[in-house]
């Protein structure tokens, strides 16, 4: 059972938080991607873990049922990893095991490095340490036929803000779930989501800095933090080559592909992806 609650960290923002029972040094951070969408999509099968982990989902600035209509500037990655690190300072977590989830597996990469002993484990799920080449998509077929009704959508420009963002992500859900009977549930997890559009603004003038941290592969393996690098082999966001690289690049990491999941692999694979978490946080 998840505890769900408003959580103030900082006189202007409030968290929407949703935590189970656990011991606070088993505390599991779950940062969602989008953004402008909510955590809710990773609950299953993640809750699974409540009671043997302390499990903490957090909606971000801007995102969900957290604070919004925030100026453009404020929606930043920045702003996000010092919120993350004022949750858990409220929580008084000392020390927490991080699963970030595609963009939020960016912003988890910012938070290990930029509070060093924060975090004690890190997967970075569905994303990537290292940069995405333009052309690393370049003749998979297959990817251009899924992603084709959200090419659509974004051509047609009839919806926008949060409809828009709710649309595009319904549109593209061929391309992010690979296997089609997993499809339906899905689709059905997509209608509970709670989407904004506070991060489109900045993200369409131009002023939404990157999440990626420099030199990261480089960084993480400076520090030795454990990392577990966990995604599905037909991702058609972030390559599934980036992994198997970034391992070797940095020591403490390991890789987990999974086979037959695509970008959304906890949906495709949820037994397979879990038991890669339970394994690496144990």
């Amino acid at each position: 059972m998840l505890i769900e609650s408003l959580v103030p960290v900082s006189p202007e923002i409030e968290l929407f938080v949703a935590q189970s029972n656990g011991p606070a040094d088993r505390t599991l951070l779950v940062i969602h991607g989008g953004p402008c969408w909510d955590h809710s999509y990773l609950r299953e099968p993640l809750v699974d873990l409540a009671g043997r982990h302390r499990l903490v989902f957090s909606d971000l600035r801007g995102c969900g049922r957290s604070t919004q209509g925030l100026p453009d500037d404020q929606y930043t990655p920045d702003a996000v990893v010092d919120d993350l690190t004022r949750l858990l300072d409220v929580l008084e977590v000392e020390q927490a095991d991080v699963l970030g989830f595609s963009y939020g597996g960016l912003i988890a990469q910012r938070l290990a490095l930029s509070g060093p002993g924060r975090v004690r484990r890190l997967i970075v799920a569905s994303s990537s340490v290292l940069p995405v080449p333009p052309d690393a998509f370049a003749g998979w077929q297959e990817r251009d036929d899924r992603l084709a009704a959200e090419r659509e959508l974004v051509n047609d420009q009839t919806l926008i803000g949060a409809e828009f963002n709710r649309a595009a992500a319904v549109a593209s859900a061929p391309a992010n779930v690979w296997r089609a009977d997993a499809l339906p549930g899905y689709l059905e997890r997509l209608e509970k989501v709670h989407f904004t559009d506070d991060w489109n603004g900045p993200y369409m003038s131009g002023i939404l800095p990157s999440p990626r941290f420099p030199d990261a592969a480089e960084r993480f393996a400076a520090v030795g933090l454990p990392m577990l690098l966990l995604q599905g082999r037909q991702d058609m966001t972030f390559p599934v080559e980036l992994a198997d690289q970034a391992t070797a690049l940095i020591p403490s990491a390991t890789t987990v592909i999974l086979e037959e999941a695509g970008h959304m692999a906890h949906i495709d694979q949820p037994t397979a992806w879990l038991a890669a978490v339970a394994a690496f946080l144990d």
